[in-house]
C-alpha cells in the first residue's frame, strides 16, 4: 500500500509566493494543511484555489506553536514541511513517492538550494535540513524559531534511523534581498532568537542560528563571538558542525580580522581536511594580508578539492569559478598576464555568468587598442549567440572606452528585440563617438521628457551640437536648459563649453566641485577617444588650477591611457608637487622608461616602492627596468667595442 503524504505549512501574506509553492507539490501530495497566522493580503484565496484545508491561528511570536498546530490536523503517515517561498524541484516528486514507502527510516534530511542575492543575478549555497518525517502524534517541534524536531523524534524513538535524500531537492527563494527586504526577515529573527536564548543560553544549536542571522545582519564581530560559543564542546558528529566552522572563518573574515579567520580555517580543517569553503575562505584572508603565496595555496586546494558532502552545504563556485577568479588576479598583481587569463578563462567556463572574469579577460586584452585580436580571442571563450550576451559584452566595451565595439554588440541586441532606454543611450553616446552624429541625434530626440534618462540625453544632445561647433543650437539648448533647472556646478561646465567655441575669449578660470569635476574628466575620456587634444587643453586651460588639483592624477592617467606622455608628465608634476603616493610615482616611472629616460625612471619606481613596498608588481617593473637598461648599455658598448658582446656571452656561461 502506498503511503500517504501531508504538506504542512504555515504562512502570513505569502500571495507572491504561494502559487509557486503549492504547484510544485501537484501530484506529489495527498493532502495540505495551511495553517494562516494573520493574513491580509489573498494567501487563504490561493490556498483554496489547490484545495488545501486553511486554518487561522493567532501569531503568538512561536513558530513551533503554528507548525504543532499543521501536525495535528495532518492525516497522512508522512509529513513534508515547507516553506512558501520554496518550492520542490519538479525531478523530486518521484524520489519523495519512493522514500516514503521505505520501511527502514523515521526521516530524511533533503537537500534546499538556497538563491542567494536578487533576481538579476542570484547565486546558489546548497543545505541540508531535515524536513520528511512519519506522521507519529508524539513527534513535536519545539523552539520559538528555527524550529527543531530531530531531537524529539530521536528521544522518542531510540531505534530511529534517519537518512540523507540527497536526490530530493527544495528550491528557497527567502534569502532573495527582495523577500528580506520585504518580510523585515532579519530584524524578526534576531529578536525572536534573543528571546529565546535568555530562557536557553546553553541551548548550542539555538546560538548557531543566532550566530548565522548575526552575520546575515552584517554584525560580523559578534557573529563570530556567538558562532565561537556554539563551538564549544560540540560533537564533530554533529550535522552542522562544518556549516558551524565555515561561519566562523566567514564572520571572521568580513569583520577584517583576517588573521583570527586564518587560524579558525586552520583549526576546520584539522576536523575536515577535505573542505573546500574553508580553504577558500583562508585564501580571501591571505590575499588580504597580501600574503599571495598563501593566498595561492589556499585557492588551489580549495579547487582540487572531491565533491562536497550534503552536509558540508558547499558554496557555488569555491572549487570553480571563484577559486580561479582570486587566482587570476594573484597572477595580475605579479604583472603574469598569461597566466591570469587562463585562470580568467577557466573560471568563465566553469561559470559563462561570472561577469567579473570575463571584465577582466577583456581588460588584459586592451580593446580600445587591439579590438580585432580582443574580438578573436574572445570567440574562443565566451559565446555571443543570445541578446543577453551581446548586452553584457556591449556594455563592459563601454565602461572600457571601446565604443566601436560596444557599438556592435548593441546593434545586435536592439536588433533581436532587447532594449531599453539605458542601451539606446549607449548606442547613441557610440555612435558620437564614431562623429555619427545625425543618427545619434535621432535616437536622442526620441526619449521622452518623463524618460528616467532624459537629462543624460539631454547633455548629449547638447555635446553633439557642440563637437559639430553649431554654437547657435548649443546656446539655444543651453537656454532651455537652464528653464528646466541644472545643478550649479553642471551648470558651469555647460556654459564652459558654449564659452569655449568663441577662440577669441580668454579662458574664465572657471572653480569647480567634485560633481563638475566628474563631468569635466567624462567629457575629457570621450574628446581623447576622439583624438581632439586640441579642445582637452582648451577646456583644461578654461578650469581654475585650484579645481585641477585634486584630480591631476586622473588627468593624467587619462593622457598617458590615450598615448599623451608629455601632457600626462606635466600634469603629474602638478600632482607629485603636492602630492606624492605610490601610484602616482608608478605612473610618472612608466612615462619616463617610454622616453628611454631609464635613470629617472628606476627612481619614481623606488619611491613607488616606498609608498608601497607590498605591492610586488613594482619590483617586477623595477626588474624589467634593469633588464632593458642592461640591454641599453650591451648595445651602446658593442657599437665601440664589438668583442664586448662575445665577452658577454662568455661570462654569461660562467
Amino acid at each position: 500500500m502506498t503511503a500517504k503524504i501531508s504538506l504542512c505549512m504555515i504562512v502570513r501574506n505569502e500571495a507572491g509566493n504561494l502559487r509557486r509553492c503549492l504547484a510544485s507539490v501537484t501530484g506529489a501530495v495527498d493532502e495540505i494543511i495551511i495553517v494562516d497566522t494573520g493574513s491580509t493580503d489573498n494567501t487563504r484565496e490561493i490556498a483554496l484555489e489547490f484545495g488545501a484545508q486553511v486554518h487561522s491561528f493567532p501569531w503568538n511570536e512561536n513558530f513551533s506553536d503554528a507548525r504543532n498546530t499543521s501536525l495535528e490536523m495532518a492525516t497522512g503517515d508522512w509529513i513534508l514541511f515547507l516553506d512558501a517561498d520554496e518550492e520542490l524541484a519538479p525531478a523530486s516528486k518521484e524520489a519523495l513517492k519512493k522514500r516514503v514507502n521505505n520501511e527502514h527510516f523515521e526521516g530524511y534530511f533533503i537537500k534546499v538550494i538556497n538563491y542567494l542575492g536578487n533576481e538579476g543575478w542570484t547565486e546558489t549555497c546548497p543545505d541540508l535540513i531535515f524536513r520528511l518525517f512519519r506522521n507519529r502524534k508524539h513527534y513535536r517541534f519545539h523552539g520559538a524559531i528555527h524550529e527543531q524536531i530531530v531531537d524529539v523524534i530521536l528521544k522518542e524513538n531510540k531505534e530511529a534511523s534517519l537518512q540523507i535524500a540527497e536526490e530530493i531537492i527544495i528550491y528557497h527563494y527567502g534569502y532573495l534581498d527582495r523577500q528580506i527586504h520585504e518580510k523585515n526577515k532579519k530584524i524578526r529573527n534576531l529578536k525572536i532568537i534573543q528571546r529565546e536564548l535568555e530562557q536557553t543560553p546553553d541551548n548550542q544549536l539555538l546560538r548557531y542560528h543566532y550566530g548565522v542571522e548575526l552575520y546575515r545582519a552584517e554584525k560580523f564581530g559578534e557573529a563570530a563571538e556567538e558562532l565561537t560559543r556554539a563551538a564549544n564542546n560540540i560533537d564533530p558528529n554533529t550535522i552542522y558542525f562544518p556549516k558551524l566552522l565555515r561561519y566562523i572563518v566567514m564572520s571572521y573574515q568580513s569583520a577584517g580580522q583576517q588573521e583570527k579567520a586564518i587560524d579558525a580555517a586552520l583549526q576546520g580543517l584539522q576536523f575536515f581536511p577535505n573542505y573546500a569553503d574553508i580553504y577558500y575562505y583562508a585564501g580571501l584572508s591571505y590575499l588580504e594580508l597580501k600574503q599571495y603565496t598563501k593566498a595561492g595555496e589556499a585557492f588551489q586546494k580549495a579547487i582540487s578539492m572531491p565533491e562536497q558532502p550534503a552536509q558540508y552545504a558547499s558554496f557555488n563556485g569555491v572549487r570553480g569559478f571563484r577559486a580561479y577568479f582570486h587566482l587570476g588576479q594573484i597572477a595580475e598583481i605579479f604583472m603574469n598576464y598569461e597566466t591570469a587569463l587562463k585562470y580568467y578563462i577557466s573560471s568563465l567556463q566553469d561559470n559563462p555568468n561570472f561577469t567579473h572574469s570575463l571584465e577582466c579577460i577583456v581588460r588584459i586584452l586592451k580593446p580600445r587598442e587591439n579590438p580585432d585580436y580582443t574580438q578573436e580571442c574572445l570567440k574562443k571563450v565566451f559565446d555571443f549567440c543570445t541578446p543577453q550576451a551581446n548586452l553584457l559584452i556591449g556594455e563592459i566595451y563601454f565602461r572600457q572606452g571601446a565604443y566601436q565595439l560596444a557599438l556592435n554588440h548593441l546593434e545586435q541586441c536592439i536588433e533581436n528585440g532587447l532594449t531599453s532606454p539605458e542601451i539606446q543611450l549607449w548606442q547613441a553616446i557610440c555612435l558620437i563617438q564614431q562623429q555619427r552624429y545625425l543618427e545619434a541625434l535621432r535616437i536622442i530626440e526620441s526619449f521622452p521628457p518623463d524618460s528616467r534618462i532624459y537629462p543624460l540625453a539631454k547633455f548629449n544632445k547638447l555635446f553633439c551640437f557642440w563637437l559639430q561647433g553649431q554654437k547657435k543650437k548649443v546656446y539655444n539648448f543651453l537656454t532651455d536648459l537652464r528653464v528646466l533647472g541644472l545643478a550649479e556646478d553642471t551648470e558651469k561646465v555647460l556654459t564652459l563649453l558654449f564659452e569655449l567655441m568663441d577662440k577669441r575669449k580668454k579662458p574664465l578660470r572657471v572653480l569647480l566641485g567634485q560633481d563638475g569635476l566628474a563631468l569635466v574628466l567624462d567629457i575629457i575620456q570621450r574628446l581623447l577617444d576622439m583624438n581632439d587634444i586640441e579642445r582637452v587643453l582648451a577646456l583644461l586651460k578654461s578650469i581654475s588650477p585650484e579645481s585641477l588639483e585634486s584630480q591631476s592624477l586622473s588627468i593624467a592617467q587619462l593622457f598617458f591611457d590615450y598615448g599623451y606622455k608629455d601632457n600626462a608628465k606635466i600634469f603629474l608634476q602638478k600632482f607629485l608637487s603636492n602630492n606624492r603616493n605610490a601610484e602616482a610615482h608608478n605612473l610618472m616611472a612608466e612615462i619616463c622608461q617610454a622616453n628611454g629616460n631609464y635613470i629617472e625612471a628606476e627612481h619614481h619606481y623606488r619611491y613607488a616602492l616606498e609608498f608601497n613596498p607590498e605591492n610586488p608588481g613594482y619590483y617586477i617593473k623595477l626588474i624589467n627596468l634593469y633588464k632593458n637598461r642592461y640591454k641599453q648599455i650591451l648595445k651602446e658598448a658593442a657599437k665601440i667595442h664589438p668583442d664586448i658582446v662575445t665577452y658577454h656571452q662568455l661570462t654569461e656561461e660562467d
